[in-house]
């Protein structure tokens, strides 16, 4: 497809702003690690949370949802949907946590809440773990969706996409560490915003659509409408909802969504200017992900099944694409060569926002791993600050260069989101309890993550898969699967867990002195204490986690309810529309007094 001179503009313009900033803010990134990696942590909630938003905004995110609605259909999307009740935990319980902790990186809590060398290898590996080989495997599932789009809209070959996109952004993520990242979010959300947004007004009214009733009404899309999914359909019902409702939120590690906070996520409330800061930044940016952000690419994936109503018409339509990239996830970036000149700058210009901020917070946030828990914990412990933040640098260069070879041997957004989600099966419980039961030591967690890696690896390449979920030969049905790898490693770091001796009383006594967690877990620790005489508990304010809780629910009423009101607006399906535009407002009326109320015990 031809791009017009007002396409190249907005292109142009934006690119130059971006590094415009990037260059602006490198001096004063450069001045320290962190400043580089936490921006001086006076960042606001408002800031932060356009971040957040921004930075869960990538190209790859469009796919995997037009992949899951074509594939499963709207409620499909309860496999990413589930983790609003994580995000909402992570508001109301564990944001003033990680504030009040005041390290550097996620990963730093650990010689904090744990002692002694297995504390100290937990921290290495997991720099290694996440900051490289789990964040090069996201940033290879962002830069496929790049290749994707740039082979479809822009007949580029992948590793014109690859060098293209990856070089200006790896330059200003290196320039301007993480106050460029997030001041360049602030930018990219609303160019984001408004491509999406755009792209789906004028796609469903295409003449070959016919505007959004004929949409509506379509063979094709009609069984595809339902945001629950279809009860009488057994293992759809099992599969799409019970287990990521019952199951995956509490139980999985996921980029983004990890139980307890952790990740980038952690690195944004880290970055706040206090604890209400670091919560507000975290609500703001679960009702933007949830509640609206969704529905304009899934307007965009049903519109795709009228005019490519399964993969050869996608085939047949852009011969040119090779087969190894061929799939569903394709379909959005077919129907966005269908837009009109200007238009199409905008979105292909929010298409690179979305792509930039991503993969910029995504290599900020490994960096400070392998620069603070591996590089200045294993390799150099007297660093200057101008060395981190040189190795910063180049380990965001060497992050980069890793994720787009990889990228290069995918096909599929959602094979990745799977494989993510199965790997970090079982681990969730151990982060949430960490914080709440003196008993989990650093051999839970080492156990955990193994031990869930390993049975997703033996289930995958061994028979062991076929004998226990073959689809009509194993003993369990396929869907027991996930939750298979769920009991067994929970019982497996379970048992560790009392088979191995818990932390010393110094480290749990300075753990609860720093954090105040509060709560029966942590009873025998402050008797014990009280006995020595030791002082440890610095606060009479009453254990926030029950009001946490409350809060937890009524945000995740208040959003699911105008997630799907809005659907429903959309669907025009006045009466279920204003029933849950009701909920939503007696939810939101209920959680202000209730956070009025855990507000005045955080002050």
């Amino acid at each position: 497809m031809e791009l017009s001179t007002l396409d190249y503009s907005f292109i142009i313009v934006f690119f130059s702003i971006v590094l415009g900033i990037g260059i602006y803010v490198s001096k004063k990134s450069g001045k320290d690690s962190t400043e580089f990696f936490l921006s001086g942590r006076t960042m606001p909630w408002w800031l932060l949370g356009l971040s957040m938003v921004a930075t869960t905004f990538s190209t790859d995110t469009p796919n995997l949802v037009t992949d899951i609605v074509r594939t499963n259909g709207v409620s499909g999307n309860w496999v990413w949907w589930c983790f609003l009740l994580t995000g909402m935990l992570t508001v109301f319980v564990y944001a003033k946590l990680w504030r009040k902790s005041n390290v550097n990186t996620d990963l730093e809590f650990y010689e904090m809440r744990y002692g002694g060398k297995p504390a100290s290898f937990l921290r290495k590996f997991r720099a290694i773990y996440l900051g490289a080989l789990f964040n090069i495997i996201t940033m290879a599932s962002v830069t496929l969706a790049a290749i994707k789009i740039g082979g479809i809209m822009l007949g580029l070959e992948p590793w014109e996409t690859v060098v293209g996109a990856g070089l200006i952004t790896v330059v200003f993520s290196a320039l301007g560490g993480f106050k460029g990242v997030v001041y360049t979010d602030f930018l990219l959300f609303f160019v984001a915003m408004s491509g999406a947004i755009g792209a789906a007004y004028y796609l469903v009214n295409i003449p070959e659509v016919g505007g959004l009733q004929a949409l509506m009404a379509h063979e094709n899309v009609a069984d595809k409408l339902n945001i629950l999914p279809d009860l009488d359909n057994t293992q759809v019902l099992i599969t799409l909802f019970i287990i990521p409702i019952a199951v995956q939120w509490w139980s999985s590690w996921y980029p983004g969504a990890e139980p307890g906070g952790g990740g980038y996520i952690a690195q944004r409330m880290l970055a706040a200017k206090d604890e209400n800061h670091a919560i507000g930044a975290t609500f703001f940016f679960n009702i933007m992900h949830y509640a609206l952000r969704p529905w304009p690419w899934i307007l965009v994936a049903l519109a795709s099944l009228v005019v490519y109503p399964d993969i050869a018409s996608i085939a047949a339509a852009f011969p040119d694409v090779a087969e190894n990239k061929l799939g569903h996830d394709l379909a959005y970036s077919a129907m966005l060569t269908k837009l009109p000149s200007g238009l199409l700058g905008v979105v292909l210009a929010s298409l690179v926002a979305a792509y930039m901020s991503t993969i910029s917070t995504q290599l900020n946030w490994g960096s400070s791993y392998i620069v603070f828990d591996f590089y200045k914990r294993q390799i150099n412990p007297k660093a200057t600050e101008k060395q981190m933040v040189a190795v910063g640098r180049i380990s965001t260069v060497l992050l980069m260069v890793l994720s787009a070879l990889l990228a290069l041997t995918l096909q599929n957004a959602f094979e990745v989101f799977d494989l993510l989600i199965k790997f970090g099966a079982g681990t969730g419980l151990v982060f949430i309890l960490r914080w709440f039961w003196w008993r989990i030591n650093a051999w839970s967690e080492i156990t955990a993550m193994f031990a869930s890696g390993i049975l997703v690896i033996l289930l995958a390449t061994t028979d062991l898969g076929d004998f226990l979920f073959a689809p009509e030969t194993g003993i369990f049905p396929e869907w027991a699967n996930y939750p298979f790898v769920v009991v067994v490693t929970t019982a497996i770091w379970m048992a560790v867990t009392y088979m191995t001796q818990p932390e010393s009383n110094e480290t749990l006594r300075a753990f609860y002195r720093k954090i105040q967690p509060g709560g029966p877990g942590w009873a025998k620790v402050v008797r014990n204490a009280e006995k020595d005489n030791v002082e440890i508990v610095k606060t009479d304010e009453k254990w926030s986690v029950p009001s946490g809780i409350t809060a937890m629910l009524l945000g995740v009423a208040l959003v699911y309810s105008t997630m799907f009101a809005t659907g429903y607006w959309i669907y025009g399906r006045t009466t279920s529309a204003l029933i849950l535009s009701a909920v939503a407002l007696i939810s939101g009326a209920l959680l202000i007094k209730t956070w009025g109320r855990m507000k005045e015990n955080i002050l």
